[in-house]
């Protein structure tokens, strides 16, 4: 069961820093590198986050 969370934190890490810095052109690098951050160290959190006040 930890190995499926496991992944499921990895994919959420990959999904916010690759929306961050390639589909998501509006944000400053700062704001990228805040994301990115966020994303290697709370994955899951900062991805619904992301999806919560980043998406239109």
């Amino acid at each position: 069961m930890e190995a499926i969370g496991g992944i499921i934190a990895f994919v959420s890490a990959v999904w916010v820093i690759y929306h961050v810095w390639t589909v998501n052109k509006g944000l400053s690098t700062g704001s990228k590198i805040i994301w990115t951050i966020f994303a290697v160290l709370f994955s899951i959190i900062t991805a619904i986050v992301y999806l919560i006040v980043k998406k239109k």
